[in-house]
């Protein structure tokens, strides 16, 4: 929480460095609260960002609005936002490996606080960065912040508009991909949220399309793609080779199983399961996270499909 936060130093430049960025993106502007109006509360998120090997690479504080106490119609109105699935995300890695292209990887900062604000939305002043003499005020916000009911729909309008008018053309079956021709050079990117991947057949495209991004976001070039919503991905040579080995063992960590023997066939031939009725009964809410980690595990593991469709059965 924020008072534990406060005392180490790795969170306060955190919290410092996220202040910044709303600051020098404009985000909101201090005034008084006007008649009929409700101030929504804010708080601090906190998360220490771990690389494929589990290492922390940073510390990320995040200032996020509680959307939760948000009312439709009033402080919101669309709230929808198109996402790539990750069998797009594979499509893209096979097509890339077929073609000998290499995948590339770039994430935008504050993603969310790009996207104009439509709504009069007023939010409470941060902890720990209550302007002193100022304390009756509130802000009144003119890009979304996170946490906000039409943030995701916001951003998405934002990079769209921003993809379009650098002649990309938005796959009409899939509203996350974008593809850009020129002559007989082809360029694909695949947004998820803040997470943008991109391939093509002439890396002097790539070094175009990344300085026109960063000219226009602030963004990180991450280089050639690695490591990507929990999917680890070695490029070498020719080969394209995806895993989710870290995944898989935070999974048998979190459900008590990382001591089991190891087994080559998921499920017996000829299983039949059934609910037993007379048993003992267990949180449903365990067994429908187990089955959601496995489900998001047969993306790289097409071994466990089966088994994993079989147990979902009983949610």
């Amino acid at each position: 929480n924020f008072k534990e936060a406060q005392e180490k130093k790795t969170w306060r430049n955190a919290m410092e460095e996220e202040i910044k960025s709303i600051q020098k993106n404009d985000t909101w502007e201090l005034a008084s609260l006007p008649n009929g109006h409700k101030a929504i509360g804010v708080k601090w998120v906190y998360k220490a960002k771990k690389n494929a090997k589990g290492e922390i690479e940073r510390h990320k504080a995040r200032l996020v609005a509680k959307g939760y106490s948000q009312r439709a119609g009033i402080d919101y109105d669309e709230v929808f936002a198109p996402v790539a699935p990750l069998e797009t995300v594979r499509l893209i890695i096979s097509l890339a490996a077929q073609n000998k292209w290499r995948i590339h990887q770039m994430n935008i900062k504050s993603a969310f606080l790009n996207g104009d604000m439509n709504e009069e939305v007023y939010i409470e002043q941060p902890q720990g960065f209550i302007i002193k003499g100022e304390e009756d005020k509130v802000l009144r916000l003119k890009k979304v912040l996170y946490g906000l009911k039409q943030a995701p729909r916001a951003w998405n309008t934002r990079i769209n508009k921003y993809f379009k008018e650098k002649d990309f053309i938005k796959c009409p079956y899939e509203h996350a991909l974008y593809i850009k021709t020129q002559n007989n050079d082809i360029l694909i990117a695949c947004l998820y949220v803040d997470n943008l991947i991109f391939t093509g057949n002439n890396p002097s495209m790539f070094e175009k399309f990344k300085m026109e991004m960063i000219k226009e976001f602030k963004m990180t070039d991450i280089g050639l793609m690695s490591y990507y919503l929990g999917i680890e991905v070695k490029q070498d040579g020719d080969r394209i080779f995806i895993t989710q080995e870290s995944y898989a063992k935070e999974v048998l960590k979190k459900f008590k199983m990382d001591d089991s023997n190891p087994v080559c066939t998921p499920m017996e031939c000829g299983t039949k399961l059934s609910n037993h009725e007379e048993g003992e009964s267990i949180d449903p809410t365990i067994f429908k996270s187990l089955v959601g980690s496995l489900c998001y595990l047969t993306c790289t593991r097409p071994d466990i499909l089966y088994a994993v469709g079989v147990v979902s059965r009983y949610m």
